[in-house]
């Protein structure tokens, strides 16, 4: 099994071939990592290979693997968060299950990609589990997660979970540059460092100058933080009013940052890609501050995933890193 719109994580994949080799592959499959790894990639890949007829799966040129590509499968179905609360209501939920126990079109499988599974509530997650508990033996459900503590643990012990990582840089930067004639395979390689591998924001930076932005605000706060200026801190967190994703992707790049700063000078390389930051708030916080701040970007970024209310959370942030350099 290779996937040619997904590359690294070669353990994971190595994973899924073990599992469908075995001819036992698992009712549900969960795929956890940060927004932008290829998550929602993966499952189509994945998807495709459960209904391909080759002898390779995917083999991407029998007619079962030309209609999972142009998303047209009768038998692979997609589901993200809607509405105003951006959640899975559990009639959705409902719905999936009532057509789960009719027989699939024309593949060995039905496949129902969950993606943003996180937004799925308890009442959601336990419609869900009525069918992982007594699946039919075609329905395969992938879920796919910024992170699996979002799930009931009744939901994670009738699936089996893979985690996604960062890409080799050199490997992305490659991908990336053969995939888009105006990327650079440098230009790529530089951006993919800033982001530790994430092949997902760095096209995103590459293309949106809101990404860029929001580096040089992580920048403008780590300075804020080793100069102890509070108002700065507040100056730079007005930047996240415009919208929740953009917290969540400070929260990750800050705590690679000061993750970075905690290892500076040790001939360890940069996940952060933001060498200046680190090695500027390594001069002036002790390890302990540096601890506590990345403990504090988690703990915010679980805040910033439920919902609240932007003010409060950006409130949070302001108080949360300035106490933790205290």
């Amino acid at each position: 099994m290779k996937f040619k719109n997904f590359i690294g994580n070669e353990r994971v994949i190595n994973q899924l071939i073990a599992l469908m080799d075995s001819g036992h592959f698992p009712h549900a499959v969960i795929i956890e990592g940060e927004q932008g790894l290829g998550k929602k990639t993966l499952a189509r890949e994945l998807a495709a290979a459960l209904v391909c007829r080759g002898e390779e799966r995917p083999c991407y040129e029998c007619s079962q693997c030309k209609k999972a590509m142009g998303k047209i499968h009768p038998d692979i179905f997609e589901y993200v968060p809607s509405g105003t609360a951006n959640s899975f209501h559990v009639d959705t939920v409902r719905d999936i299950i009532n057509d789960a126990y009719m027989q699939p079109n024309e593949a060995d499988f039905k496949v129902y990609i969950l993606a943003n599974a996180e937004c799925m509530n308890a009442s959601a997650q336990n419609a869900l589990l009525k069918i992982l508990e007594e699946p039919p033996a075609y329905a395969v459900f992938i879920l796919t997660v910024t992170s699996k503590s979002a799930l009931l643990s009744t939901v994670l012990s009738r699936s089996v979970t893979v985690a996604l990582e960062g890409v080799n840089i050199s490997e992305g930067a490659k991908y990336i540059s053969s995939r888009n004639a105006d990327i650079e395979f440098t230009q790529a390689e530089k951006t993919l460092e800033t982001f530790n591998g994430n092949i997902g924001k760095a096209v995103d930076s590459l293309k949106d100058t809101r990404t860029a932005e929001l580096v040089g605000v992580c920048n403008d706060i780590c300075k804020a933080l080793a100069g102890g200026n509070e108002y700065g801190i507040l100056t730079a967190c007005s930047a996240f009013q415009k919208d929740r994703q953009s917290i969540v992707f400070a929260c990750d790049l800050l705590k690679n940052i000061f993750r970075d700063a905690l290892t500076a000078g040790n001939g360890c390389e940069y996940i952060s890609g933001q060498s200046e930051s680190a090695n500027l708030l390594k001069s002036r916080l002790s390890r302990q501050s540096l601890l506590r701040l990345v403990e504090a970007c988690d703990d915010l970024k679980k805040t910033a995933l439920m919902n609240v209310n932007n003010s409060l959370v950006i409130t949070k942030i302001c108080y949360s890193l300035r106490n933790a350099c205290r």
